[in-house]
């Protein structure tokens, strides 16, 4: 991950793309912008002679061709030929080369020319609450005479049979058909791609509105969880994340929800992506949409409890109208006991609390069901759903399920159930020592953790018991040494402190299997350009065990080669050839912009760097790692009761750390 060969570079309220020449031309990417009831995949690109390649497809998450088809949303695909028939004194306009291609506040914006005085720039973005798509373009005047631009007006619709009746699918011009250009100035003309049932009125769209709309929803994100630090391609990439993860919430029959996109999941809540990735850091966001999605997914996961103790299914799709088991129990309950423990928590509000107190309770009662005589959480398979082996018990349901227990036991204090308290406190401690006795292995020569009892090869989730597992205490970072024979990277205890906390993990034993298990990690077997590969000696790779792996690296107190990787991962996801955010996988789903990869992203730095642990509804413990390099670091959230501000310094020689309300 060294390869620091960048396209983009930072700009104002964003990243863009210069193209100068024919420079590392062609070359095209995609991206997703999601508003709530329409997302687009725009798939751009600029050929050597520096001519523009453009697709929209456009998807339509609670439109759906065939009834119970999980994957049969309505989508258009647009390409080049779709353009506004704009006329500049009768003539087509024909806009120049490309000449920039910027994302910022939640669009992508494309500027072509000069070509005879004119710059054209083109503006796209979702409605935030339609189901239209606009690429706005904006004409700008360079020469010295004002211009005329004259658009027709024809609509082009197609009537699709769906399963609840016909849908109209349209593009037109709804904004600028005939329009003065004096010198210096600009004129804008919209074409909007949208549908909408047959039998319903479509809604004015006002494209004024709608931009102001999408830039006010940035902004108000941009100020809720602030991150700020020395490093502003850290900081950027930070906001970037956060947008995607917030931006990626769509109406359904079963309310507000958060979903993964990516063109394949919609309208729809799974126990990993919703549950699990992204709901705990809404719980650190203050934002009350985010909010009444994450309620959402734990009120629809909560219908399907039942006194037999069967499985919970791993997703609900199709609107929660299609309950998905395909690949039995993934761990699903433990996934939920350990995010709606953190979220709950992180919320501070008892009422939601005690909401979701029911299933959370019923998922570890499940877990405890599903453990065995050795101690260890059985399941069927994991996330991946069968794509690697798991065999009858993994590290990842295990670990999930000592979280559950950990944050599940916090909580309980808070709402007044003490004995329950005590048992999930000493169910932690009984599975940690199972997961360290049952998993604690020698794989492929390192003192690590095999994921399943016949595993030999070396898998990316060893690093859960790094993020979820008691932290490194943080008076004891660890520096990197070399390890005599073929272990490679690996770390020991310094005697000068270089981090401060406040609570969590403070005289905490350090996990026997740390060392081995940072080296296996950051070994050639696991660690590859794109982070952490699923399994040594395969080129598969899943961006969540990653995003996990280098929240757990900081967790055990490896700062500096944490740092290192996160800034390669970074700049490669940021400003490197497939941008802006965290993916899914490859070769599976074309690296797609999955949004929960992009709240595990974020959760590196909450949880990792910063080190948080929520404990109470209104209180929470820090272990920050500030690396080396760094003066101070500051990080301002919304949760646990208020809006909360964490600095850190370094003073002197020593490390700093104020947390108060603001």
């Amino acid at each position: 991950m060294q390869d620091r060969q960048e396209r983009w570079k930072l700009a104002e309220s964003g990243i863009a793309w210069e193209i100068v020449g024919s420079a590392g031309l062609p070359h095209d990417d995609h991206v997703e912008l999601s508003g709530r009831r329409v997302s687009a995949i725009i798939r751009y690109g600029v050929d050597d002679k520096r001519r523009l390649i453009l697709s929209r497809e456009v998807i339509w998450p609670t439109l759906r061709l065939k009834r119970d088809d999980v994957r049969g949303y309505l989508r258009r695909t647009w390409g080049n030929e779709i353009i506004p028939p704009i006329r500049i004194e009768g003539i087509p306009l024909v806009p120049g080369p490309v000449r920039e291609v910027r994302l910022w506040e939640g669009r992508l914006t494309i500027t072509h020319g000069p070509l005879d005085g004119i710059i054209v720039q083109r503006h796209l973005f979702p409605c935030e609450d339609e189901s239209v798509l606009l690429e706005r373009w904006s004409v700008i005047n360079f020469s010295d005479a004002p211009v005329g631009l004259e658009c027709v007006t024809e609509e082009d619709t197609e009537t699709v049979a769906c399963y609840d009746g016909d849908v109209v699918v349209s593009t037109k011009i709804i904004e600028g058909m005939s329009l003065l250009v004096r010198p210096g100035e600009f004129g804008n003309i919209t074409l909007a791609f949208a549908a909408h049932k047959k039998n319903a009125t479509s809604k004015a769209i006002n494209v004024p509105d709608e931009a102001i709309f999408r830039a006010r929803r940035w902004k108000a994100l941009s100020e809720k969880l602030v991150l700020t630090t020395p490093d502003p391609v850290l900081n950027r990439a930070f906001e970037f994340a956060k947008w995607r993860a917030a931006e990626s919430l769509f109406h359904t029959k079963m309310g507000l929800v958060h979903s993964p996109g990516g063109g394949r999941y919609y309208g729809g809540v799974w126990a990993n992506d919703q549950a699990e990735y992204a709901n705990p850091l809404f719980g650190y966001l203050g934002d009350a949409l985010c909010h009444e999605a994450s309620v959402s997914c734990y009120e629809r996961f909560a219908t399907e409890i039942n006194s037999a103790f069967r499985a919970l299914p791993s997703s609900f799709e199709v609107e929660g109208d299609v309950l998905w088991y395909g690949c039995g129990d993934r761990g699903d309950a433990a996934m939920i006991a350990s995010g709606a423990s953190r979220y709950a928590l992180a919320r501070g509000e008892k009422e939601v609390a005690e909401k979701l107190w029911p299933l959370i309770v019923w998922c570890l009662e499940f877990c405890r069901r599903k453990t065995d005589e050795r101690g260890i959480v059985l399941s069927d398979t994991d996330e991946l759903e069968g794509r690697f082996l798991t065999g009858e018990a993994n590290l990842s349901t295990s670990c999930l399920a000592y979280d559950g227990y950990k944050r599940a036991a916090d909580l309980a204090g808070e709402l007044g159930h003490t004995e329950l308290a005590e048992q999930y406190r000493a169910a932690a401690e009984v599975l940690e020592l199972a997961i360290e006795k049952h998993f604690g292995a020698e794989v492929e020569g390192f003192t690590t953790y095999r994921y399943y009892e016949a595993n030999t090869t070396l898998r990316a989730w060893i690093c859960l018991p790094l993020a979820l597992l008691p932290p490194a205490p943080s008076s004891q970072p660890w520096e990197e040494r070399e390890r005599e024979g073929e272990l490679g990277e690996v770390f020991s205890p310094s005697a000068n402190p270089a981090s401060a906390g406040l609570g969590g993990g403070l005289g905490r034993r350090e996990s026997p299997r740390r060392d081995g298990t940072i080296a296996a990690l950051l070994s050639p077997q696991l660690w590859t350009a794109d982070g952490l590969a699923t399994e040594s000696g395969d080129t598969v790779f899943w961006d969540r065990a990653t995003l996990y792996g280098l929240r757990g690296l900081f967790a055990a107190g490896a700062t500096e080669v944490a740092l290192e990787k996160l800034t390669a991962y970074t700049h490669r996801r940021l400003l490197g050839e497939h941008v802006p955010y965290a993916v899914e996988a490859h070769p599976e789903g074309n690296q797609a912009h999955l949004s929960a990869e992009s709240a595990l992203y974020c959760r590196i730095l909450t949880e990792g760097l910063f080190g948080i642990v929520p404990r109470g509804l209104e209180h929470f413990d820090v272990t920050p790692r500030l690396p080396d390099g760094w003066s101070e670091m500051s990080l301002t959230l919304e949760g646990f009761g208020g809006r909360w501000e964490i600095q850190v310094s370094r003073v002197a020689g020593e490390v700093k750390t104020d947390v108060r309300r603001v």
